[in-house]
């Protein structure tokens, strides 16, 4: 399969100015955001977590290391796996890679203000995206260069052949050269949506395609040119207000070769498959976070925390568990014969992938667990919104 190659005299595109209906919904992304975090929890009787009973130890697992960051780790952030490294951002614009079997620092930089995402990387150049909408690319914890851009940015910048390809939130997708920051082309989102999600979308390359998240819908982009190749729906905008209409794709997402699953906020979960660009299922759930997934199964937690798979190949609900409700789960991680979530109580959940049943729980810190967990050297490593990152391994 192709992946996406050095552009081949790119002819630079014209970058036309924000619709109206855009800066609308530049002012209203913290109020989207909040939502997102906070509808399902809020308020004085908000449900009380289960009580989860003594530690079910069916698997054996142990923390190997712990790594401290010096500052505090925001919410919705991913984490960048490449190979053995994790690299993780921090409140105060810091970039540190750990190495993922013993938690030791490789590489730190800071881009000199906060962030508003985690990083994408080629594993030779880093590009970071600032508070103040600054696109910025470092090497060897240097920086290349560094461009303004129209709006704020979610979704942590993809660096791939030789280019920065960036989704901002009023929904526009830009391709820079990776080695000077000239921008390449320029394509507008759609103008008529005015809110967005102030957490990370969809964008990713699968083959020679970019496969963006817009709206509710799957997109395959070209990315010598940023023309739209398809379009696969998986939500349609319902309701009567902005709030309720909101669909936007969220990540992180589940690929297995040309299958790629997705969950469209509040509003569903489904798969397409991106070779042919069709729809094979989807279904209603009501979650806010990304999914995860196998061969045989896509899993993904409801707001409320109820955690539910579904079979990959129609959609079929495997099972559903409620143990784990009002608990702010993260987006889950497929490991080995587990799923794993964490919380905002600083627990880690592992549950069977066959029936969701309980294997075992490990602990982190009362300041809740700031991301989706990832897996890097054969280590699951977990990162606190204290700053601190645990790696935990199996015995």
């Amino acid at each position: 399969m192709k992946t996406i190659a050095q552009p081949v005299n790119p002819a630079k595109a014209k970058t036309k100015n924000l619709p109206r209906t855009a800066t609308r919904m530049l002012t209203l992304t913290v109020l989207a955001g909040a939502l997102s975090a906070c509808s399902m929890f809020g308020g004085k009787e908000a449900p009380k977590p289960l009580d989860l009973g003594p530690n079910p130890g069916k698997i054996a697992v142990h923390q190997a290391w712990t790594a401290k960051l010096g500052s505090e780790v925001p919410l919705a952030m991913p984490a960048l796996v490449q190979g053995n490294t994790v690299t993780v951002v921090t409140k105060d614009g810091s970039v540190t890679t750990l190495d993922g079997n013993s938690g030791s620092q490789l590489g730190k930089f800071s881009a000199g203000e906060p962030l508003t995402t985690g990083v994408g990387s080629d594993g030779q150049r880093t590009a970071v995206v600032t508070r103040s909408n600054q696109l910025v690319v470092f090497a060897e914890g240097k920086q290349l260069w560094k461009q303004r851009l129209n709006a704020a940015v979610y979704t942590p910048p993809l660096v791939a052949g030789g280019r920065v390809f960036v989704m901002t939130a009023d929904r526009s997708l830009a391709a820079f050269d990776a080695n000077n920051g000239r921008e390449l082309w320029s394509a507008e989102g759609p103008s008529n949506e005015p809110l967005i999600l102030r957490q990370p979308g969809v964008l990713l390359p699968v083959g020679n395609t970019l496969v963006v998240g817009v709206s509710g819908r799957l997109a395959g982009v070209d990315p010598d040119n940023g023309s739209v190749r398809w379009m696969a729906p998986l939500a349609a905008p319902r309701g009567t207000n902005d709030v309720e209409r909101l669909v936007d794709l969220v990540g992180p997402v589940s690929r297995v070769d040309s299958s790629v699953c997705a969950r469209a906020f509040q509003a569903s979960v489904g798969c397409v498959d991106v070779g042919s660009a069709n729809v094979r299922w989807t279904q209603n759930s009501k979650g806010s976070d990304g999914i995860d997934g196998d061969e045989q199964s896509v899993f993904g937690a409801e707001s409320n925390g109820t955690v539910q798979a579904w079979r990959r190949a129609d959609g079929e609900r495997l099972w559903s568990v409620d143990k784990l409700q009002y608990r702010k789960l993260t987006a889950p991680l497929v490991l080995g014969r587990s799923v794993v979530l964490a919380d905002d109580l600083g627990t880690v959940h592992m549950l069977s992938r066959e029936d969701g049943s309980a294997l075992t729980r490990l602990q982190t810190d009362k300041a809740g667990v700031a991301t989706a967990p990832v897996v890097a050297a054969n280590t699951l490593v977990v990162v606190s919104r204290s700053g601190t990152v645990y790696g935990f391994k199996p015995d």
